[in-house]
C-alpha cells in the first residue's frame, strides 16, 4: 500500500488501492537516510539480489489491463517484494523530507500520495489472494508482513519532519490556488497526520506505535483463529433421512463424490439452507451451536484476544484525546458520534421488537405446545409461518434465478442507467472459477476498469461477500484505471447442474456489484480518495442502493427466467415474494442491530473497563439483555467471530449498514416517485456524485448533489415494513 493508503487506511474488506510502479533503488541508501528522518528508528531490512532475481513484483506486467501474472507469483515471491517496497517507500519519503526546496503541494503532497508504488503493487496482490486462496505459508506470512506495515505506517505518519512540510503546506493553503482535487488531496493528507497522532509528543507516539504494532499480530491472529475454527467443524451424515426437508440440489451439492456420505459445515450459505428447511430438529441445534460457537473455546479461542483488541484500541484513543475508540472513529463519520449512532440504532430496534415479539408468538402457535421455540428454531419455523401466511416456498425462486442470468441482469441495469457495456475477456485468473470483463463507456468507447467475479466458495477461501480490487484509478502522469473483483461464497453445485441463487444470493450480488461499480466508474485524480472512499456509513450506499433495482418488475422481466424453460417468473410468484418481503423483519433487523450495538459497546469501554473484563460472551450477554435483545435472537455475530470489527475495517462502524440504508431507501425513492427507474436525470446525478466522484467532498454534501436535500429516515422504516403512524391534522 501506498505510504498515503498506510495512513488513511482503506478498509481490505471492501477495497485496496495500487498504481504500478517500478522503482530499483540502493538498499543501504534507504537504510541509512530513514534513520536520519523517521521519528523513531526503524528495523534493518535485508533483501538479496537473489532473493529477487526473477521475482514477478519486480518486474513489468505486461497483459491486458495490467492484470497480475498469477500463475507465475509463488509463495516465495511476496516477502522479499515486499521488503524491497518499503526500503523504496523509506527512500522516498526520505527524499521528501530531505528537499533543500521549501514545501510545495507538488514536492511534498503529492509525492507522499505517490511514494510507495512498488509495495503497492505486491500488497494488492497478497492481501487478494490471503483473502481466496490462503495456505498455511501464507497465513505465516500476513503474521510476518502487516506488522512491518503497521511499524512503517506509524513511520511515516511519526514523522515530525514530513508533518512539519506537511503542516507548512496545509498553513498557506488559501493561497495556493489549487483545484477543487488537489485541495482535498491536501485537506486529507493533513488530517490523516493529525489524527494518526503526528502532533503527539515523542513519548506518547512510541505508545501508540507499540499499540498499533500489537494490535497488528492480535487482528491477524483473530482472522486465523475464525478460519480455522470454521474449517475444522463437520457434521458428517450417512442416513439420508437426516436430510429430510432439504432441496435436491442442495444435498448434491454437500454430498461426498462416490460415496453414501454428506457433510454440513458452517459455511454460511450451507448453514442457512439447512436451518431454513432441514427438518431434524437435533441436527439444527448441532449446526446452531457449531455455528455461534465458532472461535468461543480450545485452540481457537478468539475471547482473550477480542478483549486486548478492544483495551488497547481504548488506550490508544484515550492518549489520543478520545473518551474511546468509537469516539475516534466516528468523528469524520456521517454519525458524527456514539451516542447519535446509538440512537439511531435504538429508534429502529424498538419496532423491530415488536414485531419480533408477533413472529414469534406466530411461531409458536404453529408449533403449539410440543415445544418452547429456541433460537435453532426461528429460521425454520418462520419459513413455515411464510408458507403459512403467503402460501410462498422460496426455494420456488431458485430455478429463475441462475447466476449467470442474475449477472447478465445486474449488468442490464448498469448499462441503462450509466451507458456502459461489459464484454468477457480472456485473462489470466487466480482460481479457474474467475471471469473477467472489460468495462467501457458506451458513449466514448474508453476503457473504464476490469471487473473479475469470484463466486464460489472453497476451504481456502473466507467467509462472506465483498469487493476488492487489484489495482485502483489514478490520473497523476497516466491515466490508470481499475481493477475490480467481486467475491461471494456460493456453494458449488453438483457437477454438471446449474448454479441457482436464492433471493438472498441475488440480493448480495446486485450488493457487491455496486460495491464494485463504485471502484470502476471512479472519475479521480488521486488514489487516495478514488474508488470507495469515504466514511463507512456512506461507503455501503452505493452497493445497498443497487439492490433495490433486483426486485423491481421491470428489471425481473428481463433476467429472472426459468433456467430450463426460459419462461419469465410468473407475475403470481413475485408478487408473493413482494407480500412476503417485510415477513420476519423484526428477526432480521433485530439481529444486525444487536451485533451492531455489541460493536459499539466493545469500542465504548475505557481501556480500564476492557481490561477488567475476563468473559467475552458474558459481557455480550449484559449488552443484550440491556437493550431487551430476546435469547431466541442470535446477533447476526458473536465477538469472537466479529470479524468485520476484530479483524476488518468495520470497528465502530457496523451500524454503518443500517445507516446507509437511509441513504439508498431515500436514493432509490427519487426514481420510483419520478415514475421511472432508469429517470435519465437522476441518473446521471447518481453517476456523477456518487459513483464517480469517491471521496472529492463530504459524504454529506455528496449526497445532496445527487439528490438534492438530506435524506430522511421514513423510506427506510417503510421498506422494513416498520414505517410510523402520523400524527392527525386537525
Amino acid at each position: 500500500m501506498t505510504a498515503k493508503h498506510l495512513l488513511i487506511g482503506t478498509a481490505a474488506a471492501i477495497t485496496l488501492t495500487v498504481p504500478a510502479c517500478d522503482k530499483p533503488s540502493s538498499e543501504k541508501i534507504e537504510t541509512e537516510a530513514v534513520a536520519q528522518t523517521t521519528a523513531a528508528p526503524l528495523p534493518d531490512i535485508t533483501v538479496t539480489e537473489a532473493e529477487l532475481r526473477g521475482n514477478p513484483f519486480r518486474q513489468e506486467w505486461t497483459a491486458d489491463f495490467g492484470v497480475p501474472p498469477f500463475s507465475a507469483i509463488r509463495d516465495a515471491h511476496y516477502l522479499p517484494a515486499v521488503k524491497q517496497g518499503l526500503l523504496e517507500q523509506r527512500e522516498e519519503i526520505a527524499a521528501i523530507v530531505d528537499n533543500p526546496d521549501a514545501p510545495t503541494f507538488d514536492n511534498t503532497i503529492v509525492a507522499l500520495d505517490q511514494s510507495g508504488a512498488a509495495l503497492d503493487k505486491v500488497m494488492k496482490t497478497f492481501s487478494n489472494i490471503t483473502n481466496t486462496d490462503i495456505n498455511d505459508t501464507l497465513s505465516e506470512l500476513e503474521a510476518e508482513i502487516y506488522p512491518m506495515l503497521t511499524r512503517e505506517s506509524d513511520a511515516i505518519g511519526f514523522n515530525p519532519a514530513l508533518f512539519e512540510r506537511v503542516q507548512a503546506v496545509y498553513a498557506k493553503r488559501d493561497r495556493l490556488g489549487l483545484d477543487e482535487q488537489d485541495a482535498r488531496l491536501l485537506e486529507l493528507t493533513h488530517r490523516s497526520f493529525v489524527r494518526r497522532g503526528a502532533a503527539l509528543s515523542p513519548d506518547v507516539k512510541a505508545q501508540v506505535a507499540a499499540i498499533n504494532e500489537e494490535l497488528s499480530g492480535l487482528t491477524t491472529l483473530f482472522g486465523k483463529n475464525l478460519l480455522l475454527a470454521t474449517k475444522t467443524f463437520e457434521i458428517e451424515i450417512t442416513d439420508q433421512a437426516d436430510l429430510a426437508g432439504l432441496p435436491d440440489d442442495f444435498k448434491n451439492a454437500i454430498k461426498v463424490e462416490g460415496e453414501d456420505k454428506w457433510i454440513l459445515t458452517v459455511d454460511r450459505s450451507v448453514y442457512e439452507t439447512f436451518m431454513t428447511q432441514g427438518e431434524n430438529r437435533d441436527l439444527r441445534s448441532k449446526m446452531f451451536d457449531g455455528y455461534r460457537m465458532r472461535a468461543s473455546s480450545g485452540e481457537y479461542d478468539n475471547g482473550p484476544i477480542l478483549i486486548r483488541i478492544a483495551e488497547l484500541r481504548a488506550k490508544r484513543a484515550e492518549l489520543m484525546g478520545y473518551a474511546s475508540h468509537a469516539a475516534y472513529q466516528l468523528e469524520p463519520r456521517m454519525a458524527k458520534t456514539p451516542a447519535q449512532a446509538e440512537a439511531f440504532l435504538v429508534r429502529v430496534l424498538a419496532p423491530a421488537l415488536e414485531r419480533a415479539k408477533e413472529e414469534r408468538a406466530d411461531m409458536q402457535a404453529l408449533i403449539g405446545d410440543d415445544f418452547q421455540l429456541e433460537g435453532y428454531d426461528w429460521w425454520f419455523y418462520a419459513d413455515k409461518v411464510r408458507q403459512a401466511k403467503y402460501a410462498f416456498d422460496e426455494t420456488a425462486l431458485k430455478p429463475y434465478f441462475e447466476i449467470g442470468a442474475v449477472r447478465q441482469g445486474v449488468f442490464d441495469v448498469a448499462t441503462q442507467l450509466f451507458n456502459i457495456g461489459f464484454t468477457p475477456v480472456a485473462t489470466e485468473t487466480w482460481n479457474p472459477d474467475v471471469q473477467a470483463w472489460n468495462l467501457k463507456d458506451l458513449a466514448t468507447g474508453e476503457h473504464l476498469g476490469l471487473f473479475m467475479a469470484d463466486m464460489y466458495s472453497r476451504d481456502s477461501k473466507r467467509g462472506g461477500a465483498w469487493m476488492s480490487s487489484f489495482r485502483s484509478a489514478s490520473n497523476v502522469g497516466e491515466n490508470i484505471r481499475p481493477i475490480v473483483a467481486n467475491n461471494l461464497n456460493i456453494t458449488p453445485p453438483a457437477k454438471g447442474e446449474p448454479t441457482l441463487l436464492s433471493y438472498d444470493q441475488v440480493e448480495t450480488l446486485f450488493h457487491e456489484f455496486g460495491h464494485g461499480l463504485h471502484g470502476l466508474l471512479t472519475q479521480v485524480k488521486y488514489a487516495t480518495f478514488s474508488g470507495v472512499d469515504g466514511p463507512r456509513d456512506y461507503t455501503e450506499f452505493p452497493a445497498q442502493v443497487l439492490e433495490h433495482w433486483a426486485d423491481d418488475p421491470e428489471v425481473l422481466a428481463k433476467y429472472a427466467k426459468h433456467y430450463k424453460t426460459g419462461e419469465i417468473i410468473p407475475q403470481t410468484l413475485v408478487d408473493k415474494m413482494n407480500a412476503a418481503a417485510t415477513f420476519n423483519q423484526g428477526f432480521k433487523t433485530t439481529e444486525y442491530i444487536a451485533a451492531s450495538l455489541l460493536d459499539l459497546r466493545w469500542h465504548s469501554l475505557s481501556s480500564e473497563e476492557a481490561a477488567k473484563i475476563t468473559d467475552a460472551r458474558a459481557f455480550e450477554k449484559e449488552v443484550l439483555e440491556e437493550y431487551g435483545i430476546p435469547p431466541e435472537i442470535e446477533p447476526r455475530y458473536r465477538s469472537q467471530y466479529f470479524s468485520h470489527i476484530f479483524s476488518g475495517g468495520y470497528s465502530a462502524g457496523y451500524y454503518g449498514y443500517l445507516w446507509a440504508e437511509i441513504l439508498d431507501a431515500d436514493g432509490f425513492a427519487a426514481f420510483k416517485q419520478s415514475g421511472d427507474i432508469y429517470n435519465p436525470e437522476l441518473a446521471a446525478k447518481l453517476k456523477k456524485w456518487i459513483y464517480e466522484a469517491g471521496g472529492t467532498r463530504e459524504a454529506d454534501e455528496l449526497y445532496r448533489n445527487f439528490r438534492g436535500s438530506d435524506p430522511t429516515i421514513e423510506p427506510l422504516l417503510e421498506n422494513r415494513g416498520f414505517a410510523e403512524d402520523k400524527p392527525s391534522e386537525g
